[in-house]
């Protein structure tokens, strides 16, 4: 199932989502599938649960379809992730997000991560991470903490963009995926 993407505007997207309790009736399987779906559709490398209006600490990646070869065939499904570690020297690169449509911004970020988590079915894992794979798992375990990537720049260069921000959480924005505005 194809979710509409939670634009900039809802609260769902600061607030710190909920653990995932082990014996939960929720079907986690099934929401990486609608998630990894809805990122498709919307033609994203990540998505996180908060983006489609879900408070749950979980997000999927899959950077098969980035021209960086770094990425191809890195597809995977964060349960209740934490990061561990980020360390080495931050490096700036454009990142754009699914509920900020149509803006980018150079963001600085560490090069290397070392995160816990979970997948669909309780496997337990602790990875390092560098490069673009780092990047993209921060950029979606901020989603889980309530923290957007425009969060990361400068005041002036925020305050640049208030009126593009205030746009999107009006609706006024043009994208070609289901979307939902704060009410």
């Amino acid at each position: 199932m194809i979710y509409p993407i939670v634009c900039y505007g809802d609260a769902v997207l600061r607030k710190v989502a909920q653990e995932i309790p082990r014996n939960t009736e929720l079907n986690i399987s099934e929401i990486a599938q609608n998630l990894f779906e809805t990122m498709y559709a919307a033609s994203g490398v990540g998505l996180a649960a908060p983006q489609v209006g879900m408070s749950l600490r979980m997000f999927v990646i899959d950077g098969n379809e980035m021209e960086d070869d770094e990425l191809r065939g890195f597809k995977k499904i964060f349960v209740n992730p934490t990061l561990i570690e980020e360390e080495g020297e931050e490096w700036g690169f454009e990142e754009g997000c699914l509920s900020i449509p149509n803006l980018r911004e150079t963001v600085y970020r560490p090069e290397k991560v070392k995160i816990h988590y979970f997948d669909e079915n309780w496997n337990e894992f602790t990875e390092e991470y560098t490069g673009m794979k780092a990047r993209v798992i921060q950029h979606e375990y901020d989603h889980i903490e309530g923290v957007l990537f425009i969060d990361y720049l400068n005041p002036l260069k925020k305050r640049l963009l208030q009126s593009k921000l205030k746009n999107i959480s009006k609706g006024n924005v043009e994208v070609n995926y289901r979307v939902r505005f704060a009410k």
